[in-house]
């Protein structure tokens, strides 16, 4: 069994950076896409960045210019930089596999406020 393990979260104040790591329990899988989403307050569920195994990245309109998504086989890292309220949600990292469910996190929380 495959689990995603989650660190990086907290408090940060506006314009702050923080770094969000997402780590699979395991080294001998091979995952397709791997990415984060994240769920504001009483709002939907939303992608914010997405990477292929080859390294194409897809990144959300509210956060592109200020988030970049990195990997390696079974890491994903998410760099936030001027972190602004409206990014204030719980973040949770997937990781795909072909003809398998999706793999999530636990989910870790991003607070931004002074």
């Amino acid at each position: 069994q495959v689990q995603l393990v989650e660190s990086g979260g907290g408090l940060v104040q506006p314009g702050g950076s923080l770094r969000l790591s997402c780590a699979a329990t395991r080294r001998d899988i091979t995952f397709s896409d791997m990415g984060w989403y994240r769920e504001p307050p009483r709002k939907e569920r939303e992608l914010v960045a997405s990477i292929t195994s080859v390294g194409a990245t897809n990144y959300g309109d509210s956060v592109k210019d200020r988030v970049t998504i990195l990997r390696d086989k079974t890491t994903v890292v998410l760099q936030m930089d001027s972190l602004k309220s409206e990014d204030t949600a719980v973040y949770y990292c997937y990781a795909k596999v072909p003809r398998l469910p999706d793999f999530w996190g636990q989910g870790t929380q991003v607070t931004v406020s002074s």
